[in-house]
């Protein structure tokens, strides 16, 4: 547990030295926020709090996907990477802590959704429902971890980050983030449920409000997060077998 606390740390202050990897974290999600849900939604209490569950699950999907996707293709290609997957504690210690640096920085990046909802719009939810809700988030926050690891594993820097680029922006559209519930164009709510992203956002709607979750989403869900997880232990263990051998 010394060693991934220890790793966490020093990925925490290496990406706190590079404050613009932070910013971008955290700006699509907000500017979402002012420019779409404020103006739109924002005074409608059940509407606000709908939308303001939906900008977090963009946001955790975006923090996921580039720090899992750039990070560790960025870590693929420097020479201490290589070495810590040689030493005798592997590289468990190192993968476990990205995984809490990364859900650290996922919960930084919903602050600023956060304070805008609670300051700018009428959205509302109980402190049980909140606590429910911060817990949701490391659930959601799972096929998009897997996800962003098979990017990284799979694609140099260039390429994992231009993946992640093209990526979120038709999952989050296509899953409905961007639209109340029921209020999506006909052909977004036929496909949305097959989407990683439907599911998880109805998750997030279920916890801070009355929304009642559709098994085919959660299904999905389920059925995604194991396919990302094959995914990524399929690259993982392709990387190393072409570096390794």
């Amino acid at each position: 547990m010394a060693l991934v606390l220890t790793n966490a740390r020093f990925m925490l202050i290496e990406t706190v030295r590079v404050p613009v990897a932070i910013v971008g974290t955290t700006f699509f999600p907000a500017a979402a926020m002012l420019f779409f849900v404020v103006p739109f939604a924002g005074k409608d209490p059940t509407g606000a709090t709908f939308a303001t569950a939906s900008m977090v699950t963009f946001a955790v999907m975006t923090s996921n996907l580039f720090s899992f996707g750039a990070g560790v293709a960025e870590d693929r290609a420097q020479p201490w990477d290589a070495y810590t997957r040689t030493l005798p504690a592997g590289p468990g210690p190192r993968f476990a802590g990205r995984v809490l640096a990364s859900l650290a920085l996922t919960y930084l990046s919903l602050l600023p959704v956060v304070i805008i909802a609670a300051l700018l719009t009428e959205a509302t939810t109980t402190l049980p429902r909140l606590a429910l809700a911060a817990a949701a988030i490391i659930m959601i926050a799972v096929p998009f971890t897997l996800m962003g690891l098979a990017i990284g594993y799979l694609l140099p820097v260039k390429g994992a980050i231009a993946a992640a680029q093209l990526i979120f922006f038709p999952l989050a559209f296509g899953g409905g983030l961007l639209s109340a519930p029921g209020q999506a164009p006909a052909w977004v709510e036929a496909i949305a449920p097959y989407l990683p992203t439907r599911g998880a956002v109805e998750l997030m709607w279920a916890t801070v409000g009355d929304f009642n979750m559709r098994g085919l989403s959660m299904a999905m869900l389920g059925v995604w997060t194991v396919a990302l997880g094959a995914l990524a232990v399929w690259a993982y263990r392709r990387d190393e077998g072409r570096r390794f051998r």
